[in-house]
């Protein structure tokens, strides 16, 4: 039996179908807006797991090539590993449902978006958070929902909903708001400098038409939910709480005084080893059916109360500082000899290496994608080595967390960044984790901001970033500054803000506890603002401006347009003559369709050269000019001599000399360079020319 339910979204139906499909997963919905269909299914596993430690949550998001009537590139011709696309929507609907989904159900959950359909215009991240929620509420998966999401756009200073792609080329905004009926939980997105209060307005329209997608998602349950699966909830005896927290409360208040995370670590470390071993006979007792794990759940609880009690009573926070105090910021720039730009950046406990090259137009990253073929030209990348975190594991391909907040960062330049008329470089930033403990993806900000100026990339103006936190205990809320890895861990809001001294460029925000009102979020705003300013000042003390002159070893590039009807000439035939000029000169010559041509050369000289050549190809021969040609063939009654590449005219013999010659050859020979004058132009542009006229 089909059910289905709609609802108007941004003047267009936004329709959830059910029952027709994939009737073996536990929950599957049908989510079309448009043209764009996105299925996304929920299962979760019959064998139970125990004690996990996290929420074994598994969510993919995949475009199908179909979807927008396409064939895969490649070898293989269908879909393969996911792109950075599909990677990040995965990213988006994972991050609002997993606060969702019980701590305590102890099954596997898995959540497949597949996108079906593609108007090329639609989409289909927000599709997916949707579906995802509508299909755990009609499952037997227990679920906290339902959550709505919405894009918004802001066009013309109209705000807008859901904007198509084509919507937000002219928007100052691309927000991606998800909500539930009483509160916002997870805000992502990227601004052109908006100020906050802008913010919080585009906040507030995005969660009133989150309000008209959640009555629909019950209605739908009702019509066809299941039962939940019942679970059995770990209980943990009281007996046990009480001994465990009488044991380790002191000690545990001497270890969160240590500012040092790997001491404080460390000292965590010992007493859960003195614990082990003191409670080793309850634990071992197997009708209590307590573990290591429940001592350890019992221990961190106490450590979380303690934590955010200290703050929200005393303002004072784990390293000491006050709620809205910046850790010690340190800035370095021309690091590394031949690298084209560098520069660290170190705050508290955490650092980021960032190093730029500087490549060419060949270099940019071609993108296959469901809406169409693009390219890139400004990349970031980050990564997150098991060093910087007192670790070791296996190096591996960038996961999620690297590719999320890579791409977090990458957005944050995209209004300060040079056009390609005025600086047609491909640039590339690889951010390197040297040491964690808060947000290095906002550190990562701030060194991209000092490589960039640093390898005199024109930026516009510098950006920095802060990460803000917030603990919330019944009607009290303290809101902390550049937050610690901990009080990432143990509070109620993970909020990262990107921005120039002019407003915000870009922003992540989860949200972990009911209640966060609209003037809460302006108050975080507000002190996230202050904050980066702060950051700001110290980042211009080191480098404040690009710098005038590139690096010595980044590559050369000469820009010019030429008539779209001569392209053929440059590239002769089989591409001969663009070969030609780039043997000869040592260059990378790209043309675009429209006639810009890109000369990528190791130093101006060698630019110089080949450009030179391509504006002989393109001159047109003038009478009475003079030219310095060289002597490419000798017949019996003259030389042909050329005069600009692939135009040669004739040097009649008695034209050489003031004086009779006999041979042609007594005079010149082939390979000479010769100065002559273009005495006139005859038919079928045949060329006459004169070397005795420019003689004494």
């Amino acid at each position: 039996m089909t059910n289905r339910k709609e609802v108007e979204i941004g003047g267009r139906k936004l329709i959830i179908e059910t029952g027709w499909f994939a009737n073996q997963a536990h929950g599957a919905v049908m989510v079309q807006y448009e043209d764009t269909v996105v299925m996304v299914t929920a299962v979760a596993s019959q064998d139970k797991i125990e004690n996990p430690g996290f929420i074994p949550l598994m969510v993919e998001y995949r475009e199908k090539a179909y979807a927008s009537g396409r064939i895969p590139g490649g070898f293989f011709k269908r879909e393969g590993r996911p792109s950075d696309k599909e990677v990040l929507s995965s990213r988006l609907i994972d991050r609002p449902v997993r606060p969702l989904c019980s701590k305590e159900f102890p099954f596997e959950i898995q959540i497949i978006a597949s996108l079906l359909s593609s108007d090329c215009e639609t989409n289909g991240d927000v599709l997916g958070i949707l579906g995802a929620s509508s299909a755990l509420m009609i499952s037997d998966i227990p679920f906290g929902g339902p959550i709505g999401a919405v894009r918004v756009g802001r066009i013309d200073g109209e705000f807008v909903v859901n904007p198509t792609y084509s919507e937000l080329e002219n928007s100052d905004m691309d927000i991606i708001i998800v909500g539930t009926e009483n509160d916002i939980v997870m805000v992502e997105g990227e601004t052109k400098e908006v100020s906050e209060e802008d913010m919080v307005k585009a906040l507030q329209f995005g969660f009133e038409e989150i309000k008209k997608i959640i009555p629909f998602q019950y209605e739908l349950r009702e019509l066809c939910g299941k039962e939940k699966r019942p679970y059995e909830k770990a209980e943990i005896d009281e007996g046990f709480i009480s001994k465990v927290t009488e044991a380790s409360t002191d000690k545990l208040k001497e270890i969160l005084l240590i500012k040092d995370k790997a001491e404080r670590k460390k000292l965590k470390k010992e007493l859960y080893e003195v614990l082990n071993a003191d409670f080793a006979e309850i634990l071992e007792d197997t009708e209590k059916n307590l573990s290591e794990y429940h001592l350890k759940s019992v221990v961190e609880d106490i450590e979380r109360t303690q934590m955010r009690q200290r703050i929200i009573d005393e303002n004072i926070r784990i390293d000491g500082r006050g709620l809205d105090d910046i850790r010690d910021i340190s800035c370095k720039t021309d690091l590394l000899p031949r690298t084209h730009g560098s520069a660290v950046f170190t705050r508290g406990q955490t650092q980021a290496l960032c190093v730029i090259t500087l490549g060419t137009k060949s270099d940019e990253q071609k993108i296959e994608a469901v809406h169409g073929d693009f390219s890139k030209s400004f990349m970031l990348h980050y990564n997150f080595p098991p060093f910087s975190v007192g670790e070791v594991r296996f190096l591996r391909g960038p996961g999620r967390r690297e590719v999320g907040h890579g791409y977090l960062a990458e957005r944050a330049f995209k209004p300060v960044l040079p056009e390609e008329e005025n600086f047609p470089y491909t640039i590339r930033l690889v951010s390197d984790i040297l040491e964690s403990n808060g947000s290095s993806s906002m550190a990562t900000v701030c060194a991209s901001s000092l490589s960039l100026m640093d390898a005199g990339v024109p930026i516009r103006d510098a950006v920095g970033g802060i990460a803000m936190g917030l603990i919330k205990e019944r009607d009290k809320v303290s809101i902390l500054s550049d937050i610690l890895g901990d009080e990432d861990h143990i509070g109620d809001m993970d909020f990262k803000v990107t921005g120039t001294k002019e407003g915000i460029t870009a922003f992540q925000m989860d949200v972990k506890c009911e209640g966060i009102s609209f003037e809460v979020l302006r108050e975080v705003l507000q002190q996230a603002k202050d904050g980066r300013l702060h950051i700001l000042d110290i980042m211009n003390e080191t480098i404040s401006k690009p710098r005038e002159e590139l690096s010595q070893y980044a590559p050369k590039i000469i820009v010019f347009k030429i008539d779209k009807m001569n392209i053929g000439t440059i590239i002769g035939s089989g591409g001969k003559v663009i070969r030609e000029i780039q043997e000869k000169t040592g260059v990378t010559i790209s043309i675009e369709e429209d006639g810009t041509i890109f000369i990528s050369a190791p130093d101006t000289e060698s630019g110089k050269n080949a450009k030179d050549i391509i504006d002989g190809l393109l001159e047109e021969p003038e009478p009475g000019k003079i030219y310095k040609g060289t002597v490419k063939k000798i017949a019996q009654f003259g030389a042909f001599v050329e005069i600009l590449p692939g135009k040669e005219g004739l040097l009649h013999i008695s034209e050489i000399e003031n004086r009779r010659i006999e041979r042609v050859e007594d005079v010149l020979k082939v390979g000479d360079e010769v100065e002559v004058k273009l005495l006139r132009m005859e038919q079928q542009g045949k060329m006459v020319l004169s070397r005795k006229v420019l003689l004494k």
